[in-house]
């Protein structure tokens, strides 16, 4: 049997191990994921644990069970609250109903009444995840969702099949709803190597677009299809600004699959374009981000722009064996770059060649080459000299072979260099939000939104970036520098603690006291006592 977690949140603890004693969570279908004391420390906790249900008390210091509930309904829709309190009062039953908690429990606990309970909730959501993963209605649901017009239409656009004089013909022809005024282009891919049981990769990949469907087709405008094996989303978005938001979206969505559909899937969002005619740039943009995923890892929403903002969306050379060497440049080892080389030499050589191919097939290399150091702010002569010095030198080649160990041995030097420029910019990246933080850490509203914002980019990629950097989450590293500021001020000043806490960003003296204690196992007055040198 499928085991559904419980999140308890309760600010006395003698009342969470009762409860965690009292009921054999394994036979009704539940386990225990973790317990909080307050509202804010179980609204953390969720965001790791992603609990199926929540059962909650409702008074309790710093952050009350009803505004907690509220808060968890809107950044996790599916999940099932339960309310259990010593006050029968009519508003609070009412506030419950509006925020949609599935039961109100009075205090004290009886075992069978709340055993009864978890029985009705767990069939509850039974019922909700068969209706997501039966296959048979999957199918269903498939075969009779697709509007064969409107998918042709969207697959000829981001591929640009579609002259630019004709889209608005067949817009209107379809009765197609793309008023823009921007558009991106997103996929959403689904990792083959995690297929849970009884379920094929077709099958999960509808699961998915449903899932997607019923999140984004109202709420972002969004057209939804599936194409070479993986979802592809289009969204339109009311200004440049909104990709911000949108990214970390797709970052929660991701999350959410991974949850209901027990897929391992990866959004990557490409380039946001102004007009139709240039969604394809989206599209390539968006295939670009989903392969970093050997970088950034899968389960998360990847945005190119800020991946590689620099990037040349436009191929302006048709040969796709030189790109793929490119991107093993960007991504790949030295293992795999020479694989790549050496198959592309081979086939170039393999289908036949003039000197008239060869020559084109040469200057075409050499270019996209140049382009790639311009793109990625490299110094091209550095590697290189003069464009025309290293054609001439490539035409003098020997052999094949002579052309593949020099462009082995230039491909090498390229992905080294990309690699330390990378690795520079993401520790230059979170050397920033670092700085913010000691500069703003007695701002009381300092937030990952309030950085991100500062910084320009998103929360998903901000929190990779800055965990990979620094080994602590953002706000793990924010509790932790104001708690050394608060140690600091202990043991320099003659402050009272309210006023501390107030000095290292905490409104609430109380929950200051709180989180202290968490940290250092005291109180501020016994630390300041047990440290200080009278």
């Amino acid at each position: 049997m499928e085991k559904y977690s419980v999140l308890l949140v309760d600010d006395e603890e003698d009342v969470i191990q009762i409860i965690m004693k009292k009921m054999d969570w394994e036979s009704m279908g539940f386990q225990v994921a973790g317990y909080a004391h307050n509202g804010v420390e179980a609204l953390e906790m969720a965001e790791e644990l992603q609990p199926d249900v929540v059962m909650t008390d409702i008074k309790m210091p710093y952050m009350d069970g009803l505004t907690l509930s509220r808060k968890l309904k809107e950044l996790y829709r599916t999940v099932k609250i339960i309310i259990f309190s010593g006050f029968d009062e009519f508003e609070y039953a009412k506030e419950a109903i509006q925020i949609e908690v599935e039961e109100y429990i009075l205090k004290p606990i009886d075992a069978g009444n709340l055993k009864e309970v978890f029985g009705r909730i767990r069939e509850k959501i039974d019922r909700e995840m068969d209706e997501k993963r039966n296959v048979d209605k999957l199918r269903e649901y498939y075969m009779e969702s697709i509007p064969i017009l409107q998918e042709n239409f969207y697959t000829s656009l981001i591929d640009g099949r579609i002259p630019e004089d004709e889209i608005d013909r067949y817009v209107d022809d379809y009765q197609i709803s793309l008023t823009g005024p921007y558009y991106v282009v997103s996929i959403l891919h689904i990792s083959t190597t995690n297929i849970p049981p009884n379920m094929n990769t077709f099958l999960l990949g509808v699961s998915v677009k449903k899932l997607a469907e019923e999140h984004m087709e109202d709420e972002w405008k969004s057209r939804i299809l599936m194409y070479l094996g993986d979802i592809v989303v289009i969204t339109q978005l009311e200004s440049q600004e909104q990709i911000t938001e949108f990214t970390d979206f797709m970052d929660q969505l991701c999350r959410l699959a991974k949850h209901v559909c027990e897929a391992t899937v990866t959004a990557g969002i490409g380039y946001v374009s102004n007009n139709l005619p240039d969604i394809r740039l989206s599209w390539q943009g968006a295939r670009s981000a989903v392969s970093y995923r050997v970088i950034y890892g899968n389960a998360r929403a990847i945005n190119i722009a800020e991946i590689d903002p620099m990037e040349n969306a436009d191929e302006r050379w048709e040969e796709q064996e030189i790109q793929k060497i490119l991107k093993k440049i960007r991504m790949g080892s030295r293992e795999e770059l020479e694989e790549e080389i050496d198959h592309c030499i081979h086939k170039f050589m393999e289908d036949g060649t003039t000197m008239q191919k060869y020559q084109i097939f040469i200057m075409g290399l050499i270019t996209e080459i140049f382009r790639f150091c311009t793109n990625n702010q490299l110094d091209i002569e550095e590697f290189y000299g003069e464009k025309s010095a290293v054609f001439e030198k490539c035409m003098q080649m020997e052999s094949p072979e002579e052309l593949e160990r020099w462009l082995l041995e230039i491909g090498e030097k390229l992905q080294e260099t990309v690699q330390q420029e990378r690795q520079a910019t993401t520790k230059s990246f979170a050397s920033k939000a670092v700085e913010y933080v000691q500069e703003h850490y007695s701002d009381r509203n300092i937030t990952i939104e309030s950085v991100c914002k500062e910084l320009g980019v998103s929360a998903a990629y901000f929190s990779t970036i800055f965990k990979k950097e620094t080994g602590k989450t953002f706000i793990s590293f924010l509790t932790d520098y104001r708690m050394e500021k608060a140690v600091e001020l202990l043991m320099t000043t003659n402050d009272k603690t309210y006023i501390i806490a107030e000095k290292v960003g905490y409104a609430d003296p109380n929950y200051f006291s709180y989180a202290f204690k968490k940290q250092y196992s005291m109180s501020p007055s016994k630390y300041r006592s047990a440290n200080s040198n009278g």
